[in-house]
């Protein structure tokens, strides 16, 4: 274990000496200690390690073309550093950068490196090229330059697209099915074109894009179905031994995943394997014995974890364990000896910190840890997901929100929840509950669903396993449109709304009312005059369209709700700043019939969920007594056999129905706010229609109100 590692900071170096098959690990980590070692009869042997100093953000790998690339270069703060593999430094450099490196690859003498919105192109050190992206930059790529013969970076930006350059300027926009957080290089040199890259996105989607000179074209995608987490890091190697590499994928919620090209078209998923943290740098190579592959991962925390291909069972069909019992044996007495040696060190540290807490001097020690944390919105069932993962074992987390949400149930989530009662009125409390955690839990996940148009924020206080008692709070904004996501492009046939906004406000200051409003906007006021921005509701698929400038703003929605939102929000900030705004609105009454059509079927859904899950006690009660069922209706005896999936599905989303029963009722409300009526007295008469009216029925009482 070494310490908390930042995503692909492991790499393996290339074996050396003319018999030597087995390659030795170098992994960089943030208290900034560079640590080299091989793998000998199962031990750990160092080959060299660096004093600490700041956090290293990535490591790669680097050298000549076409020779084996064995010297190592780190990116810390806004300096790069290069190491000989034996761990002499030859190299520090440090780049005009005012941001740190936040992403880093090396092709020969170029150096491509990013900070959060800057790129940057270095040849031999020297400042060749610069682009600003529109967006956040996750990861940063460059084609192989040996193959394609031209210099093409690429960048995997937080806006859902890769941006393909050619010197400092934008060739073109590559769309992907969520936000990039990883590139590779596919098959590890491009594929035959040199092309091919391999993306991984923030919601567990994988797929391949070729980049060509003119434009990109996509070759496969895979979806996220099992919902697993995010896609961190990825690696092609020939761990099946088959004479074609397979596609290594390391998650953020610590599934392991191997994928095989048996068809030459789409991978198949063959292997995954699970570790108990996110898998933040991944890579196969022979490490630990000759003539067997292996596949390394290095996790957040530090751990370094290698699966074999070595066989457990021999070929002679006697078990390996036991040809390995001497081996194991005096193992495991060393892992003894060392656990005696540190159960030693920790008493005698804690008698030392007892004494110096107790003296007149005594000055109290606050122990750091360091959280990592994710906050995001999922696409499939509308509700955001919180990730905390801690370097020790968490104890407890409390979450506070002074917006009302739903807690929804997370299946991987072991931890024991308790709720308690909040006062809404003074304190503004509408959430407090507690997870307490297992013994060695380090990875929380949580799941809320927020109301739109109500907005806050959500608390997060984490407390580790760790002596004296420390506790770290993280912030979360829940936005006025939280459940709206950016998309690429939307229907302009819809029935649309329009918000129109004229004043004396500047480019940067609405935008960061917009910024406030939505989530998925870039902090940074985007280049340029004016700028557009497409979003979905990822609840209703209602979409809008906003698009501003100095001393105007356009927003358009086919739902009147999300302009009522908008403007009550929009109006809000204004007077805060003392800005005078005309605002003005163009309603089309037919948009009202069209959101009510989007919302009716889920209505009907979850209507009739609800009224199967109060049958199922009724109906147990008949079969208890009766012993046979076959005299009910089959409608009633599906119920039976589907009660346990009905419950599950009931259970995982309380209060959905009140969720559409609140958004039909916001959407009444305001299709006459804009007319100037106030109808909130016919409220209960609409709730009374909603319990037993068809779609007609209803769209006939909005129309008659």
């Amino acid at each position: 274990q070494v310490g908390v590692t930042a995503q692909k900071t492991m790499r393996l170096l290339p074996a050396s000496g003319r018999k030597a098959t087995q390659k030795v690990v170098v992994v960089g980590d943030q208290d900034g200690v560079i640590t080299c070692f091989g793998i000998k009869k199962g031990e750990a042997v160092p080959v060299f390690k660096t004093l600490p100093g700041q956090k290293i953000a990535r490591l790669e790998l680097g050298g000549a073309l076409n020779t084996p690339q064995e010297k190592i270069f780190v990116a810390t703060g806004s300096e790069v550093r290069g190491f000989t593999k034996r761990g002499k430094q030859f190299l520090s450099f440090e780049t005009n950068l005012t941001e740190s490196i936040k992403a880093m690859h090396i092709s020969g003498a170029d150096l491509f490196l990013c900070a959060s919105y800057i790129y940057n192109h270095y040849c031999d050190c020297k400042d060749q090229h610069y682009y600003l992206s529109g967006d956040k930059i996750n990861d940063v790529l460059c084609l192989p330059v040996d193959k394609v013969n031209r210099i093409t970076p690429v960048l995997a930006c937080q806006d859902r697209v890769l941006r393909v350059l050619q010197g400092s300027d934008l060739l073109y926009e590559a769309e992907v099915p969520g936000p990039p957080t990883v590139l590779a290089l596919n098959n590890g040199n491009g594929g035959d074109s040199g092309e091919e890259i391999v993306y991984g996105t923030s919601d567990g989607k994988l797929g391949v894009t070729q980049i060509t000179g003119s434009k990109p074209i996509p070759k496969w995608e895979i979806g996220n179905e099992k919902k697993r987490g995010g896609i961190l890091c990825i690696d092609s190697f020939d761990i099946l031994g088959d004479g074609v590499k397979e596609l290594l994928v390391g998650r953020d919620d610590g599934v392991l995943e191997i994928y095989n090209f048996e068809s030459a078209d789409d991978p198949v998923l063959r292997y995954d394997y699970a570790l108990s943290e996110s898998i933040a740098s991944i890579q196969g190579g022979c490490v630990g014995k000759d003539g067997y592959d292996e596949i390394l991962a290095s996790t957040y925390s530090g751990w370094l974890t290698g699966l074999t291909t070595e066989p457990v069972h021999r070929e002679d069909g006697s078990s390996a364990e036991l040809k390995l019992s001497q081996e194991m044996q005096s193992k495991i007495s060393s892992l003894r000896n060392e656990l005696e040696h540190l159960q030693m060190k920790v008493l005698q540290e804690r008698e030392k910190y007892q004494q110096s807490s107790q003296s007149s001097t005594a000055v109290s020690s606050v122990p750091a840890f360091s959280v990592n944390d994710k906050f995001t919105l999922n696409k499939d069932d509308a509700s955001y997901s919180l990730i905390l993962e801690v370097q020790t074992a968490i104890d407890n987390v409390l979450v506070q929100s002074d917006v009302p949400i739903d807690l929804l149930d997370v299946d991987k989530n072991s931890a024991v929840v308790s709720f308690s009662s909040c006062d809404s009125e003074p304190n503004s409390n509408f959430l407090l509950a507690t997870y307490r955690c297992q013994a060695n839990t380090t990875r929380l996940e949580l799941k809320v669903r927020s109301i739109e148009g109500q907005y806050g924020t959500l608390q997060a206080y984490v407390t580790p396993r760790i002596q004296p008692k420390t506790c770290q709070v993280h912030q979360y904004q829940i936005k006025p449109l939280s459940l709206h996501q950016r998309t690429h492009s939307i229907d302009h046939d819809r029935p649309m709304n329009t918000l129109m906004l004229k004043g004396q406000f500047s480019f940067a200051e609405i935008h960061s009312w917009v910024v406030f409003c939505l989530p998925e906007v870039p902090e940074k006021t985007p280049a340029g005059e004016s700028i557009t921005f497409y979003f979905q509701n990822t609840f209703l698929g209602t979409q809008l369209e906003s698009t501003y400038r100095k001393g105007e703003g356009y927003f358009k929605s086919d739902n009147i709700s999300t302009i009522s939102i908008l403007k009550d929000v929009l109006s809000k900030e204004a007077t805060k700043r003392k800005i005078n705004l005309n605002i003005s609105y163009d309603i089309n009454e037919e948009s009202v019939r069209h959101t009510l059509k989007l919302i009716y079927p889920k209505l009907e859904y979850q209507q009739l969920l609800a009224k199967k899950v109060h049958l199922i006690d009724a109906l147990r009660e008949l079969q208890v007594h009766e012993g046979n069922v076959d005299f009910l209706l089959p409608k009633y005896r599906s119920i039976l056999e589907e009660a346990d999936q009905l419950l599950e599905e009931y259970k995982r989303q309380p209060a959905h129905l009140e969720r559409l029963y609140g958004m039909i009722t916001d959407l009444f409300i305001d299709k006459f706010k804009f007319k100037g009526t106030n109808v909130k007295t016919k409220v209960p008469l609409l709730l009374e229609t909603l319990d037993g009216c068809d779609q007609d029925g209803l769209i006939a009482f909005f129309q008659a109100a």
